[in-house]
């Protein structure tokens, strides 16, 4: 299988990012993540266009109170990238994380999932209990067969319609306000300096449920309906200004899961909460800790 490897160079000197990169060997592959701190495990989830550079302020502040442990999926960040866009899907995803865990071998994590992380994620909870303590649940949702909102689609053309020409930094930075400094709008961009590196990015948007016969649509109904049972504690934190995942999909998200508490929101922040907010999240997950 053709696999693409990003060269380190492309990480050296990221605004932010001076952790040590751990790697394991996931389906004949490495895959990357941080793992930074120590005491109760704190497994970092990233989404769409991102990897785990989205958690770096949340990493920086959270990191004395826990470990912190935030994967780069297979295609993204420094993990490798296959280059079959055929490679992807969300069974494959949720097989390699549930390697990598395999690896790491540790318990009583608390799971914080963003975005693709939520569909990732959350399987991975409900299928490793036994690994899993807590969740934390920032801006995603399961979409189990109802179609995705409009802005949703507008986000899949878009994608579809620039293909290898994606730049992710700038995605980040539209959902900021165009407020992000360019050094940071190119840190995001890193990892995808070819197009061959760029598979996985540009297949996220198709693996996203469109209709009940959708090849992710019934993985994530059984997903959704063992959160149904899920009586351990989750905290529901959403944004207030999330196109995507609106105020009113964090509270389905709380009744859903017996677990949680009344939805949150952090005020200010867009889709990507953990850019805008980082700091704070990792303040309310280190109380979550403490209270749980």
């Amino acid at each position: 299988m053709d696999v693409y490897r990003t060269p380190d160079e492309r990480f050296e000197g990221l605004p932010g990012y001076a952790f040590e990169p751990h790697y394991v060997e996931v389906g004949g592959m490495r895959m990357h993540h941080l793992d930074e701190g120590s005491g109760q495990p704190v497994l970092l989830f990233h989404g769409e266009p991102t990897w785990s550079y989205l958690y770096r302020k949340v990493i920086a502040a959270l990191a004395p109170r826990a470990r912190c442990i935030a994967p780069d999926y297979l295609g993204f960040g420094r993990s490798d990238k296959p280059v079959d866009r055929d490679w992807y899907s969300y069974d494959r995803h949720c097989e390699t994380i549930a390697e990598f865990a395999e690896h790491l071998d540790f318990k009583d994590a608390t799971v914080v999932v963003q975005d693709w992380g939520g569909p990732i994620g959350l399987r991975f909870a409900v299928e490793n209990p036994d690994r899993v303590a807590r969740l934390v649940i920032l801006n995603t949702g399961l979409y189990s067969g109802r179609p995705p909102n409009e802005a949703w689609f507008r986000f899949r053309d878009f994608v579809r319609r620039v293909g290898t020409d994606l730049r992710p930094g700038q995605l980040i930075n539209v959902t900021a306000g165009g407020a992000l400094p360019p050094e940071i709008v190119e840190a995001y961009d890193a990892p995808w300096p070819t197009p061959e590196s760029k598979s996985g990015v540009l297949m996220f948007p198709e693996l996203v449920t469109t209709s009940d016969d959708h090849p992710s649509a019934e993985a994530m109904r059984r997903v959704r309906d063992a959160l149904r049972a899920w009586e351990k504690p989750a905290l529901v934190l959403f944004s207030d200004s999330d196109p995507i995942f609106s105020t009113k999909t964090a509270e389905r998200m709380s009744e859903l899961i017996p677990g949680a508490g009344p939805a949150e929101f952090v005020e200010g922040a867009g889709h990507f909460l953990q850019e805008q907010k980082g700091e704070e999240i990792a303040d309310r997950i280190a109380r979550f800790l403490t209270e749980t």
